[in-house]
């Protein structure tokens, strides 16, 4: 991914916020998603995703020309991995480097470059929130991967370790989940929590954009509606990036 050490990093290397999609997750994914995705974050057998799973998301990747990235999670299927797990740093290390080295086993069959690394669920929340949590996950994704670019929220542990072990870190923003004014996700069990509306979708997405503190933004491939809202959102950008100076 382009992007310099300690910055913000853009698929495109330009201003406009590139689309990252959770892809991978789902039995029967809308393959169109990867038309409209510019980094596909591929669930690596944490939440969801096995070796099948990974290969045929990879190769997706490759036909749609979507650059590839690891969305490693605590080990839950049960929930998703949506539920904070009691785990000790270098427990989590482990399990992130085992999540990404299955990955990266498939993706170098193929030939594929695994750039980036996007946590999930609770562990997304959990790693940006704890200092110890946030660099034992990045190192067990560089143990696999080496130089890769980090995503996660504009400000937290992520971020800060991230940074201090010398990987770019893209700002994620996200146009089809409710957004508090600190950057934060509304919770799942509260109102407006999900942007289901594409064309909310695509406003969210444009707004985000123009604030100027995002490199990223980030649709769910598992939502319902998820294409709609992926189409309204990437052609949004489009259009704001061809329309402002």
């Amino acid at each position: 991914m382009d992007g310099t050490k300690g910055s913000g990093a853009r698929v495109d290397g330009g201003r406009v916020p590139f689309l990252n999609i959770d892809l991978g997750e789902l039995p029967e994914e809308p393959i169109e998603l990867y038309e409209y995705a510019q980094l596909a974050n591929i669930a690596c057998g944490g939440h969801a995703g096995d070796a099948a799973s990974m290969n045929r998301a990879l190769r997706r990747c490759m036909r749609s020309r979507v650059r590839a990235g690891a969305h490693p999670s605590y080990p839950d299927r049960e929930h998703f991995g949506r539920r904070s797990q009691a785990v000790t740093p270098a427990a989590l290390r482990s399990e992130v480097r085992t999540q990404c080295e299955g990955l990266a086993v498939v993706a170098r069959d193929l030939g594929i470059v695994i750039e980036a690394v996007k946590p999930h669920g609770a562990l997304y929340h959990d790693a940006n929130r704890d200092s110890e949590l946030a660099a034992a996950l990045i190192a067990g994704a560089v143990d696999v991967l080496g130089g890769i670019t980090i995503l996660g929220p504009p400000g937290g542990a992520l971020a800060s370790s991230a940074l201090a072990a010398g990987l770019a870190f893209a700002r994620e923003g996200f146009a089809d989940r409710g957004m508090l004014p600190s950057g934060e996700l509304v919770p799942r069990d509260q109102p407006h929590a999900l942007v289901g509306d594409p064309a909310l979708a695509a406003a969210q997405a444009v707004r985000l954009a123009a604030l100027g503190r995002y490199d990223t933004l980030c649709v769910h491939g598992d939502s319902p509606g998820s294409v709609a809202i992926a189409r309204a959102v990437r052609e949004a950008l489009d259009a704001w990036a061809s329309a402002t100076p």
